[in-house]
């Protein structure tokens, strides 16, 4: 059997992993019915059924889940060959395409990308802002080379097998409410008790933002909080804080650096903190993103605790 392209390969891989040809089309950029021709002239490369009708989608069958697999192999080795051979040159060029949460993006992957760029011209790094949740599956199928993550003391992520954590910055969480409010009145902590009755923003469900303020107000305040608002945009809940009263809990990096119509307090009798890790591929690291990770790293250690 000839397989001729590894991009039929590769999308074969997208599908066991995102389930769905739309999927696959919106992560390549192709279209879907473009996917579904690529994927049938793979099954005749093959010569054998790789997929079979699943309600109105497809599924794998099981010589799709082998061959699957085997991509997965082949695609990793041209990664690898790929880096190899970027190792050979003098000159450090390259994509770079790096993923983080808003304040992660402004405060840390954007001054590493500027830092870099006066040393490494020829590294072009892409940055996205996209919630963690998202990215790692997306740094795991290869579409992205780093994702920065990020946990909350107490409420630590799963680290899926084949990546790499490196420590970034470690952060407090401080507790955001507007300025005219009265546990605001006086620079004291304020204990988490105290905002019972208070209405709260946080991230969407199924973020560490949002497990946090909701585990925070459980453990410290012995109550249910109105978590009325949500956004995974941090200027968002802030301007919530300003215009409608509520309150919330943020990470340092995410807060203005001065803001007359927020107070910014300390939480009484808890210490919080955000920790954030830049996430790779447990792979062999190519010249470029070797580079954009010294920068980045560098940019962590700058910025204050």
């Amino acid at each position: 059997m000839v397989l001729a392209d590894l991009r039929r390969l590769r999308m074969l891989r997208e599908l066991a992993e995102r389930r769905t040809l739309t999927a696959v089309a919106s992560a390549l950029g192709y279209s879907p019915s473009a996917v579904s021709q690529q994927l049938a002239v793979l099954e005749k490369e093959a010569g054998v059924g790789l997929l079979e009708p699943a309600g109105r989608g497809v599924r794998l069958t099981d010589a799709g889940r082998v061959l699957a697999g085997h991509a997965a192999i082949l695609l990793r080795a041209v990664e690898e060959a790929e880096t190899d051979l970027a190792s050979l040159t003098d000159e450090v060029r390259g994509r770079v395409r790096a993923v983080g949460v808003q304040s992660a993006a402004r405060r840390l992957l954007i001054p590493a990308l500027v830092e870099l760029a006066g040393e490494h011209p020829g590294v072009a790094v892409e940055i996205t802002e996209l919630e963690v949740e998202l990215a790692l599956p997306e740094l795991r199928l290869g579409a992205v080379d780093l994702v920065i993550s990020d946990d909350y003391d107490g409420f630590p992520r799963p680290r899926p097998a084949g990546l790499v954590h490196t420590p970034l910055h470690r952060e407090a969480v401080r507790l955001v409410l507007p300025a005219a409010h009265p546990l605001a009145q006086g620079e004291a902590a304020v204990p988490v008790a105290a905002l019972r009755d208070e209405v709260w923003a946080a991230s969407g469900e199924g973020t560490g933002h949002h497990a946090m303020v909701l585990g925070t107000c459980r453990a410290h305040g012995g109550y249910e909080p109105d978590l009325r608002h949500r956004s995974d945009d941090a200027d968002v809940q802030l301007e919530l804080v300003r215009s409608a009263g509520v309150v919330t809990l943020l990470p340092d990096l995410a807060l203005p650096a001065v803001d007359p119509r927020l107070a910014v307090r300390d939480v009484a009798g808890v210490d919080l903190a955000r920790r954030l890790f830049v996430v790779t591929r447990d792979a062999p690291v190519s010249p470029a993103l070797r580079a954009y990770l010294a920068a980045l790293l560098e940019q962590g250690r700058r910025s204050p605790a």
